[in-house]
């Protein structure tokens, strides 16, 4: 369920700004991809740079095991938030990690750190053969732990860990109700850079269609800033545009 949907069934005390912002988004129409992200920016009004964020529903059965979309994709124009970055490697792997900027690295020392309660990080990136000392983590990190299909193990380090540290590493995974959920900007972006964010990660999602999918793929698309009303998007163009990226 979208926090869209949980304050239309009365689970969020609405305040008087969203109230003021919600006004001027009409619930039941589906914007024009470029109108969307104009008004989603217009229903900004919190005191910080708010995020922008878009929820995908996809015709997808996240419950069977070949329905999972998960992965990541680089923003041409950055997410606008920095994350702190752990990464388990050796020798020279480390080096590169940490010329790029990562916040910790380490091996075994890392992994027994992290059993002993330290969670100081955003993203966990590993080269492949640490994976095996790693994966005694699996119980204790869940989601968290690091994973090929979301690009982080990699023998790459450095490449992953500057990309997460420039901010322009997005990973999505399907929840269980079939939606994506992800950044794509700041309010404080243009509306152009935040359409050509958005653009990249809906192709992804498209490229990341399982085989097994049947009948529509996107159902729905809506962007929403942080604390702000959502806004739905025309599926037609939006999807258009993404299928040709």
């Amino acid at each position: 369920m979208t926090k869209q949907e949980r304050r239309s069934k009365g689970l969020y005390k609405l305040s008087k700004r969203f109230k003021a912002e919600a006004a001027k988004v009409n619930p039941n129409a589906e914007y024009e991809p470029t109108a969307a992200l104009e008004l989603v920016k217009a229903t900004s009004s919190t005191k910080f740079d708010g995020t922008i964020d878009i929820a995908v529903r996809l015709g997808v059965d996240p419950r069977q095991g070949d329905q999972v979309v998960r992965g990541t994709t680089d923003l041409p124009h950055g997410t606008g938030k920095s994350q702190r970055v752990a990464v388990f490697a050796k020798g020279p792997a480390a080096e590169a990690a940490s010329a790029a900027g990562a916040d910790e690295v380490g091996a075994d020392d890392l992994i027994t750190k992290i059993q002993n309660g330290w969670r100081d990080f955003d993203v966990l990136v590993a080269t492949p053969d640490m994976m095996p000392a790693v994966g005694k983590l699996g119980r204790t990190l869940g989601p968290r732990m690091p994973n090929p299909k979301s690009g982080t193990v990699t023998p790459n380090v450095a490449q992953v860990v500057n990309a997460i540290k420039k901010a322009t590493r997005v990973a999505y995974r399907v929840e269980k109700g079939g939606i994506v959920h992800a950044p794509i900007g700041k309010s404080s972006f243009p509306a152009e850079q935040l359409q050509e964010n958005m653009f990249t990660l809906l192709s992804a999602l498209v490229k990341a269609k399982p085989s097994s999918a049947k009948g529509r793929y996107i159902k729905k698309i809506t962007l929403s800033s942080s604390m702000g009303p959502g806004i739905n998007v025309e599926l037609s163009k939006a999807t258009s545009v993404a299928e040709k990226a």
